[in-house]
């Protein structure tokens, strides 16, 4: 007789969940290394991502130059708007808003993909083959989304940058070396470093929410469905809570980030 209830299938789910990704994390350090397969999911999670990212970029550079403008008019500090934006980027709307959207791209890919594979019985034909089919599958897309992610938030934030020059060369005709000097006026190494380094973090999140659920797919073609759909909702959900933390950890471990 089955007595799971909701709550002890929800821990179960969780602490399930909890030691594939400790398995992936120990595996990535263990050889072999499949350098030719996380090469390439490299290439298909990171670079094909670098479009969306960059567009968005400059899309949130121009909307938040606006913002800034409307708010800073107010008290006559229009030339501290370059300032602003860049450090708005690089803190945290930048890492944030990368995380959330490569959630989307990236964990819908991941879980659709693996869980195709798991209804068809290409997993299990590769573990018929003596091939380790979680360290091919897995292992490698968490290595690819901890290396591509860091990588496209930086694309974020130039991209951001740059649509935060459009709106102000638009509004004010700011050439292009004032808009970079004010920019880069008030942004230190201790804002970048910290605010990129956290999202290897969601990188990993993506990777191994979104593995985890496609490697474990039942039901058929519904069952890819739902893991997909579960993946992009429980990893976007995962980095905004861990987001708070790490924040808060950055905080205490480098109190410049936090104008201490």
């Amino acid at each position: 007789m089955d007595v799971r209830t909701p709550a002890t299938s929800f821990f179960a789910g969780f602490g399930d969940a909890a030691l594939f990704a400790f398995k992936a994390m120990r595996l990535a350090w263990t050889p072999p290394f499949e350098v030719s397969e996380t090469i390439r999911q490299v290439y298909e999670l990171g670079l094909r991502s670098a479009p969306l990212i960059a567009v968005s970029g400059v899309a949130v550079g121009v909307v938040l130059s606006m913002h800034t403008r409307a708010s800073l008019e107010r008290f006559g500090a229009e030339s501290m708007i370059p300032a602003g934006l860049a450090i708005a980027l690089v803190r945290e709307t930048g890492p944030l808003t990368a995380g959330l959207l490569l959630s989307g791209r990236i964990g819908a890919g991941i879980g659709a993909e693996l869980g195709a594979m798991r209804v068809t019985e290409q997993i299990d034909a590769l573990e018929a083959s003596a091939v380790d089919a979680f360290r091919y599958l897995v292992v490698t897309r968490v290595i690819a989304c901890v290396i591509a992610v860091p990588i496209l938030t930086t694309v974020m934030n130039f991209a951001g940058m740059l649509g935060g020059f459009l709106a102000e060369t638009t509004a004010t005709g700011m050439p292009f070396h004032l808009y970079l000097k004010r920019a880069f006026s008030l942004v230190g190494i201790s804002d970048y470093v910290p605010a990129t380094l956290k999202t290897m973090v969601f990188g990993f999140i993506i990777a191994t929410t979104a593995s985890y659920l496609g490697f474990n797919t039942e039901s058929g073609t519904e069952g890819v469905g739902r893991a997909s759909t579960r993946a992009v909702v429980l990893s976007s959900i995962l980095i905004i809570v861990t987001n708070v933390l790490l924040v808060r950890l950055i905080f205490f471990i480098f109190p410049k980030a936090a104008g201490g």
